[in-house]
């Protein structure tokens, strides 16, 4: 079977370069086969300095290393590729993107965050089901291997609790826990699944915590801490059990386990994961800015 042709929007982000370089180089230690990416539409957010700084020379490195074309608009893109990337590093322009590229059938993986608001992210998956369209959304820190290793092992519905802890970075046009907060916020869905029904946060001059209660009474916290190189950690409560796990992508780069999810989205059209759960998480994220604000507990 040929490999699939692979479409980037975006390339704003290092994350063109480096599912590029898992994609393309075959000589990659975790290099990820069925897929080449080809074509790629620059995009960019010109009050977002993170994307309007590196937009060029991410598309310079992809031409030059990697013999990407570049296209002049996301529709080209879809036209000319089997699958599609779309991975603008500016959550607020995802929903016109993926409106523009809808038409074409393509399945479609968008990169964290979906969306910045709860709105935003159910007019995605209207349109997504409107074309009977195949899209996925999620972080990487989701498939870290040491977490998919522990749920593996052991059965994910005996998991009684969580708590998870990362770093907080903010960026001022993308709202506030959806920059870099989601990432703790998926890692805490990838051990605990739906449900939640409710959060509150708390803050000190050193972190945010965000704590959630579950049916059935589970319960999942997440400690987002502003001190420079925060690790991303887990701790697993199962009943006379618990794990506790500090997150490492030294054995194997978190894009290359999301890439492998992305490849089975891409060759069987269909999403490794429930489009009901990736929208609960932008609400999730949306209420703890909501509880954040108003200093009261937030039902989703």
């Amino acid at each position: 079977m040929d490999d699939l042709k692979i479409g980037l929007i975006g390339t704003d982000s290092s994350h063109s370069v480096a599912f590029t370089r898992l994609l393309n180089d075959s000589t990659d230690a975790n290099h990820v086969s069925g897929g080449k990416v080809v074509a790629a539409f620059l995009g960019g957010s010109d009050d977002f300095p993170l994307s309007a700084d590196r937009v060029e020379g991410f598309m310079a490195k992809l031409e030059l290393e990697f013999g990407v074309r570049r296209l002049s608009s996301p529709e080209e893109v879809a036209a000319s590729c089997d699958a599609i990337l779309l991975i603008s590093a500016d959550g607020r322009v995802h929903l016109d993107q993926f409106r523009r590229i809808a038409p074409y059938g393509k399945p479609v993986f968008i990169d964290k965050p979906l969306a910045l608001d709860t709105m935003n992210a159910k007019e995605i998956f209207r349109i997504a089901q409107q074309y009977q369209l195949p899209i996925m959304s999620c972080s990487a820190l989701r498939f870290a291997q040491q977490i998919t290793d522990d749920l593996v092992r052991e059965d994910p519905a005996t998991v009684i609790g969580a708590h998870v802890g990362g770093p907080l970075a903010v960026e001022p046009t993308q709202s506030y826990y959806y920059w870099y907060g989601i990432h703790s916020i998926e890692l805490l869905y990838a051990i605990m699944g739906a449900g939640c029904l409710e959060v509150s946060v708390t803050t000190t001059e050193e972190h945010d915590l965000i704590a959630a209660h579950w049916e059935g009474g589970r319960t999942g916290t997440v400690k987002l801490s502003r001190l420079p190189e925060s690790p991303f950690v887990a701790t697993i409560r199962r009943a006379g059990q618990t794990s506790v796990i500090e997150v490492d992508s030294s054995a194997k780069p978190f894009y290359a386990s999301l890439l492998e999810q992305i490849m089975i989205l891409f060759n069987s059209h269909k999403s490794p994961l429930d489009w009901k759960e990736t929208l609960e998480i932008i609400r999730f994220i949306e209420a703890a800015e909501e509880s954040k604000r108003s200093g009261k507990s937030v039902l989703l």
